[in-house]
């Protein structure tokens, strides 16, 4: 145990030296740094596409030149069979879960940053197709939908990670966060180009032009465009060099990030890490899947599967998979994606029978949205995840239920009560806060923070691949259900999420502020972390990395920190 007391202290001391050397953090540090500025901007394109996507199509839905289109499967009559309605907005899902799958593989073959030109690339070859819908028809959206979708779940994956990669530690943390509001803004700023783009000719049957819905559709490209081509002059990612055994390339590109000489010492730390840590994974891999220890594209492609696999195969990395797959099943039966993708539809459904009308209400949505998730960045370390998770679902499960007895009491009469009508989109908004604040960014960081470093990019991968699949679910079925059970819809979405409060409470471990090997006691897989640990103390010693930090560590004050702690430990 002493052993373990020295490094921590060591890195204590490295970890002083490294702030003292990078200065600025978040977003102060954007601004001080147009490399680091550049690429939190990349990172905002990508998000907003993302975001853009998922909110741009429940606009069109309601348009009457779209639906005039798309025959059965967006029909004038709100009574008529809705099933194949379902397909038009969850095939987008469906190419994302496949483009997720994909991406892994993709970034680690041929690099982050050809991986990202690669879908773009997927992408605008999906938006190009779907701007010949009005030729081709619903078979066209459908096939154009499912294309955009693989190229969006590829960049959903990728560009965090190249980003996470390129920027240096001082802002990794703001990146985040940006990625999350820009795909709340992509949200946004979809909603109200839909609710202008709606007059385009005007508003009815005969009147409205093509141009109304095709204009969403084809805007997309610029900003698709932005991303590829300046993708082209973007730097690859240092830590895809170092683990394809380019270490001089590595070096001076990021030397060049950090404008700094390739022998400055914090350069040099930082590139030590990056080794390590890239020895550490193919170690890992080498003892756990000895079969697959070459790195051959066929072995990279097979080995997220495998490792996946693996996952099953034990009792106490089971529980992690059961947290983090039903953790994102529950976010998306929250109904948050019915709301986002359906949002006019259900607007007139309470009573906004005006188009106009419900696409603006839908605009405060988004609006509501991107305001509503920026405090979960500034709290959540300091209140926790279970907090936050839980009062969120309580918010909005008690939200579908208001709901559920509006509808309930007055369906049929909206004209004559006008107010119980708007009460109903009231409580939607609310509902949308109560989201925003809560499961939209909290469940990405449980399922990212519960497992072991040999295992967290598959398990993070399966906890994404649950939330693609579910919201390709929820996407499908919504149509249908606001059709046949009306109000039974909220309430089936409100029970969830009430049953989604108490696995949050009673089944998901905090996990603020733990330490790795604290998470194997919780999970009860003592030793996991400990042995990553262990591995990766050795690969340090080897390639000099301990001896480095040392001597970073050397000064008079951290060996005051240092003997200090040491004497506290003999004290115990």
């Amino acid at each position: 145990m002493g052993g373990g007391i020295d490094n921590a202290v060591i890195y204590d001391a490295a970890l002083k030296r490294r702030q003292s050397m990078m200065g600025a953090s978040g977003p102060k540090a954007l601004v001080k740094n147009f490399k680091v500025f550049r690429v939190a901007l990349f990172a905002c394109i990508g998000g907003v596409l993302y975001g853009y996507n998922q909110g741009m199509f429940s606009g069109l839905l309601t348009m009457p030149a779209f639906q005039s289109h798309m025959g059965e499967y967006d029909p004038f009559d709100p009574s008529a069979d809705q099933t194949k309605k379902g397909w038009l907005t969850a095939i987008l899902e469906l190419g994302a879960w496949i483009g997720t799958l994909l991406s892994g593989f993709i970034a680690e073959t041929i690099s982050r940053k050809y991986g990202i030109l690669v879908a773009v690339s997927v992408f605008v070859l999906g938006v190009v197709i779907q701007a010949t819908a009005q030729y081709g028809g619903h078979d066209v959206i459908l096939a154009g939908r499912f294309v955009t979708g693989m190229g969006v779940g590829s960049l959903a994956i990728i560009i965090p990670i190249y980003n996470s990669e390129v920027a240096p530690p001082e802002v990794r943390g703001a990146l985040v966060a940006l990625q999350q509001l820009a795909i709340t803004f992509g949200i946004l700023i979809s909603f109200w180009i839909d609710y202008g783009t709606n007059y385009i000719g005007g508003t009815t049957l005969g009147k409205q032009q093509d141009a109304a819905w095709l204009v969403p559709i084809c805007l997309q490209l610029f900003p698709a465009a932005v991303l590829f081509f300046g993708m082209l002059f973007m730097p690859f990612s240092p830590r895809w060099l170092v683990h394809h055994g380019r270490e001089t390339e590595a070096r001076t590109i990021l030397a060049n990030l950090r404008g700094l000489s390739v022998d400055h010492e914090l350069v040099e730390l930082e590139f030590l890490e990056i080794k390590a840590q890239s020895q550490f994974e193919k170690r890992t891999v080498a003892e756990h899947f000895p079969h697959l220890r070459q790195p051959t594209a066929w072995n990279t492609f097979k080995l997220q599967f495998v490792a996946i696999k693996s996952l099953f195969q034990t009792k106490p990395m089971f529980k992690r998979v059961v947290v983090a797959t039903v953790t994102m099943f529950f976010q998306q039966w929250t109904g948050i994606n019915a709301v986002l993708y359906y949002a006019p539809s259900i607007f007139q459904s309470l009573g906004l029978n005006n188009n106009t009308t419900s696409l603006l209400a839908t605009g405060v949505v988004g609006i509501l949205l991107f305001v509503s998730t920026v405090p979960a960045v500034l709290y959540v370390d300091r209140v926790g995840r279970k907090p936050v998770l839980t009062v969120g679902a309580i918010g909005m499960a008690t939200c579908h239920i208001i709901i559920a007895v509006i509808i309930a009491k007055n369906a049929g009469q909206w004209a004559s009560q006008a107010s119980a009508g708007w009460a109903a989109v009231v409580f939607v908004w609310i509902f949308v806060i109560n989201f925003g604040y809560s499961w939209g960014p909290c469940a990405w960081i449980i399922i990212a923070e519960i497992w072991p470093l040999s295992s967290r990019p598959y398990g993070s991968s399966l906890g994404a691949s649950s939330n693609w699949l579910n919201n390709f679910i929820v996407g499908q079925v919504t149509p249908q259900m606001l059709n046949k059970i009306g109000y039974g819809s909220y309430i089936l979405f409100g029970l969830l999420t009430f049953l989604g409060a108490g696995f949050i409470w009673f089944f998901v471990p905090e996990t603020k502020r733990l330490t790795l090997e604290e998470m194997d006691v919780i999970f009860g897989s003592q030793g996991i972390a400990q042995a990553d640990f262990e591995r990766m103390a050795e690969i340090n010693r080897e390639i000099g990395l301990t001896a480095m930090l040392q001597g970073l560590g050397g000064s008079d004050s951290n060996h005051d920190t240092v003997s200090e702690k040491k004497s506290k430990e003999e004290e115990a």
